[in-house]
């Protein structure tokens, strides 16, 4: 039985089909459609069923798949203490936002594959929280506050914020000084969310509103530049339209509580060493301060 196959199962057990699961392990689908059906008559058992909506595991297959995600974890994990001292080898695959991912993370994963030839580097950038274990991530990169869930998470540095508008906007509108203000204006938001405020060592929690909307910060920011309200957005977007007046601070006595850069990933017992090693480099990198 061929470790290869038991892992590619494993992939198109949980990305629902072949497809998908071809486009994560960068093979073709017959190949994928090949090592299933090398593995199930070897087991002489049916794993999957294809139905209206993609491929379904049968019982057989629901049951062996878990064993093979475990055979599959271990094999990485045997491989990977025997690989010389700070060699990374095989696949990673990252999420990371697409507000901050591109300028800010993206140097980091490609520093990291300049130091280890023998891995491959697969990133995605959204402003989508992907789930993890279905699509097939080792570990994704969030900026901000974290929602509780069953992930372990690992903070590698701060992310500071502010809230900001145009010069135009302000002119017209008035710059709010106060939390509730702030709720007389339109805010730029990515959906209904509660917004943050600090008070000294107190978090507020407040309700704006406003009928321009998007799921990332750059279009946020686009619209914070048109005048068409308050956006509170990360240092990395802002800093440069303040330096050159094309933007400014409002509310700076109850700017948004420090937030955070953090790696997420599956729970496990251990993160494999390429998470580590991503995690270690991006303490490095942001965990200054500044």
């Amino acid at each position: 039985m061929e470790i290869e196959d038991i892992r590619t199962f494993v992939e198109v057990a949980d990305a629902g089909g072949v497809t998908p699961a071809a486009q994560r392990l960068g093979i073709s689908k017959s190949m994928v459609s090949r090592r299933i059906a090398r593995l199930e008559a070897e087991l002489g058992a049916q794993l999957l069923s294809r139905t209206t909506r993609g491929i379904a595991l049968t019982e057989e297959g629901a049951t062996f798949r878990d064993y093979a995600a475990r055979i599959s974890a271990e094999i990485d994990a045997a491989r990977e203490t025997i690989l010389p001292a700070g060699e990374l080898r095989g696949r990673l695959r990252v999420a990371a936002p697409l507000s901050f991912g591109p300028t800010h993370f993206a140097p980091v994963l490609a520093q990291m594959a300049r130091r280890h030839p023998q891995l491959h580097v697969y990133s995605c950038y959204t402003d989508r929280f992907v789930d993890l274990i279905t699509e097939g991530f080792d570990c994704a990169i969030r900026v901000g506050y974290l929602p509780d869930s069953n992930l372990v998470a690992r903070r590698v540095g701060p992310r500071y914020g502010k809230f900001v508008a145009s010069p135009a906007y302000v002119a017209a509108n008035g710059a709010p000084e106060t939390p509730d203000e702030l709720l007389n204006h339109q805010a730029l938001m990515q959906g209904t969310e509660v917004w943050q405020v600090a008070d000294g060592d107190q978090v507020l929690n407040i309700r704006p509103q406003g009928r321009f909307k998007a799921d990332n910060g750059v279009a946020l920011l686009a619209a914070a530049l048109e005048g068409i309200g308050i956006a509170r957005l990360p240092d990395g977007l802002t800093d440069q339209h303040i330096a050159t007046g094309t933007l400014v601070e409002v509310m700076t006595r109850y700017p948004p509580p420090t937030a955070g850069i953090f790696v997420v990933r599956p729970p496990a017992q251990h993160p494999s060493r390429k998470v580590r090693v991503l995690t270690e480099m991006l303490i490095e990198c942001f965990d200054s301060g500044s």
